[in-house]
């Protein structure tokens, strides 16, 4: 944890790196600023926000990391495509430095910040703008559809049926967000976010028989298309964390667009139950299932080995392979297991 002193107008650590290491095909992210003028960059403008209130210190406990380079805000609007009219959802506002480029380019802001002393600062920087709302609530534990769903009936959003979620949010609950916000494709067209790198990797830049390949990645591409954007340099955040950052975006998959299993419960249950025995063949991990020769009979339908292992599996094979065995035997289990 830093000192207060650390919070000084004449910081002792580096300004933010502009560096975004990226695979963006477009080299341009400027976004409009109403007026035409842009306000204090935001390596100034976040530190006399925390200074504002008595020099308040980020909490590590809550993974505080602010955002001090504007450059990057902007990269998140544009990637998300922010335009007027947008619903966008806004996890851990901070400072409110990226809330003020959304609402810049146009957009109706639900912000959540779980922090009653950032949720004050950012209501006291926008006053009573009616493009932002704050919700003082812990997003892992927050009715997101029913405040989203409420908001987008009450915008005049010119039919527009789904808001965004762009967000930096803190690295400790990264992966809980994920799964939480990712089979929302009926609220939401996508999501872009901001998370360490090394957990961006993980959920995105997965290969098979890796070891790094777990049932979130099948998660993932369950519930959409994802793409790591680029990686963001730890230099741009205060207080500065040991790890670099990355954007990464989700394109929301609709409901008709899910693979068609017979149950989404049972089909995870049966993943984590593979991969509780990553080394393991399948026709031993899945025992409990169902007996190991009729495993070995529906891996060799769906054209795998009899031996194989569940890193070897593709979505689409696990797709097959669970409505095949769901066909021969109905006791597979419909509870869910926490997907790791």
């Amino acid at each position: 944890m830093v000192s207060p002193a650390a919070l000084s107008l004449r910081p002792s650590f580096p300004p933010p790196s502009n560096a975004c290491q990226s695979r963006l095909r477009s080299p341009s992210f400027a976004v409009a600023v109403k007026g035409g003028k842009r306000g204090e960059d935001d390596y100034h403008s976040t530190l006399k926000a925390l200074n504002s209130r008595g020099r308040i210190v980020p909490r590590k406990s809550l993974g505080q990391h602010y955002m001090l380079n504007s450059s990057i805000n902007d990269q998140l609007s544009s990637i998300a495509g922010v335009v007027e009219g947008d619903v966008v959802l806004e996890i851990g506002p901070g400072t409110g430095s990226l809330t003020n480029v959304l609402i810049n380019a146009g957009a109706t802001v639900i912000a959540i910040e779980k922090d009653p002393r950032m949720a004050l600062m950012v209501k006291e920087r926008f006053g009573c703008s009616d493009q932002l709302t704050i919700l003082q609530e812990d997003i892992t534990r927050c009715h997101i559809r029913s405040h989203v769903s409420a908001l987008l009936e009450r915008v005049d959003t010119n039919g527009l049926k789904y808001a965004k979620v762009v967000s930096n949010i803190p690295f400790n609950i990264s992966t809980d967000v994920v799964k939480q916000l990712l089979p929302m494709g009926d609220l939401f067209s996508e999501v872009i976010i901001l998370l360490q790198d090394e957990a961006a990797l993980r959920l995105v830049g997965f290969q098979l028989h890796s070891s790094e390949y777990r049932p979130i990645n099948l998660f993932v591409n369950f519930y959409s298309d994802a793409e790591y954007i680029c990686k963001v340099e730890r230099t741009n955040f205060f207080p500065q964390p040991n790890v670099d950052a990355a954007i990464v975006k989700f394109k929301l998959k609709r409901k008709s667009e899910y693979p068609q299993v017979m149950s989404k419960n049972g089909f995870f249950s049966m993943v984590n139950s593979a991969f509780n025995g990553k080394r393991k063949m399948l026709r031993k991990s899945l025992q409990h299932i169902c007996s190991a020769p009729k495993i070995e009979d529906a891996l060799r339908e769906v054209g795998l080995q009899e031996t194989a292992r569940p890193q070897e599996l593709t979505l689409e094979d696990f797709v097959r392979l669970y409505n095949l065995l769901s066909k021969t035997d109905q006791s597979i289990p419909q509870s869910v297991i926490q997907i790791q």
